[in-house]
């Protein structure tokens, strides 16, 4: 049998020793049922694995003894950190392009509430949302085999997710674009060393949006004569950008 491996917060790890409660400690003990002794694999946020066995278990938290820890391995260092800026989509669309854009190898997930986003998060509902959203990366990083978890932000309007923008490359897909293709963006230079990508709700980009974006140095382009899905077009332009300068 296979070690399990668990997602956990570095917090989590102190003096040799591993602590948790919570989703983790359920797993654990009441989904695959482990007990005092067996071995298993912690993996954090940065991409540290440890290997330990569970030597305590107690109604509310599990304990681990770490044997070795091992520092991620820098396969492809030069690949570029890709950031998936997208507009919340309607229902649980979010939770595909969470952990299909985690598993393709997005950097980090900039979510905001676009002009024409059907679905809307309420100021008392945001730190719910997070944790649930973060939850899904870290389920996905494990699933996958990642050794690191992507960070998930939340910004209530184009405004503000814009605000703070550093990214080399800045993308974003319009369906109005007639000029510039996606192909053309990805063909015209060297290798950036990190590209952001907006992608729209399903209503699509607000054409003020486009020109908010555009003014903090995003290129509009397009994907030619297919309008996709807004979950679709995170998981395309990925799968595109890693084949083009990534680990596929």
């Amino acid at each position: 049998m296979s070690v399990r491996r668990f997602m956990i917060n570095s917090r989590s790890v102190c003096d040799g020793s591993a602590s948790f409660d919570g989703g983790t400690y359920n797993h654990i003990v009441r989904v695959l049922r482990l007990g005092t002794g067996d071995a298993v694999q912690l993996v954090d946020e940065t991409g540290v694995v440890y290997s330990g066995t569970i030597n305590e278990i107690t109604k509310e938290r599990v304990g681990v003894k770490i044997l070795s820890a091992v520092l991620p391995a820098k396969s492809n260092a030069d690949a570029p950190q890709i950031t998936i800026c997208q507009a919340l989509p309607k229902g649980d669309k979010i939770d595909l392009i969470l952990q299909k854009g985690t598993e393709l190898g997005a950097h980090n997930f900039r979510l905001f509430g676009g002009e024409r986003s059907v679905a809307r998060i309420r100021d008392g509902q945001q730190a719910g949302k997070l944790e649930r959203w973060r939850r899904i990366v870290a389920e996905a990083a494990r699933q996958c085999g990642r050794p690191d978890i992507p960070e998930v932000t939340w910004h209530p309007t184009a405004v503000e997710v814009v605000s703070d923008i550093s990214h080399e490359l800045r993308l974003i897909l319009w369906e109005g674009e007639k000029n510039h293709s996606l192909k053309d963006a990805l063909s015209g230079g060297g290798k950036p060393s990190s590209i952001i990508v907006a992608i729209g709700p399903e209503g699509g980009f607000d054409p003020l949006e486009v020109g908010q974006f555009s003014r903090h140095g995003f290129k509009a382009v397009s994907l030619g004569a297919r309008i996709l899905r807004t979950e679709t077009a995170s998981i395309a332009i990925l799968a595109v950008m890693q084949y083009t300068w990534g680990e596929m």
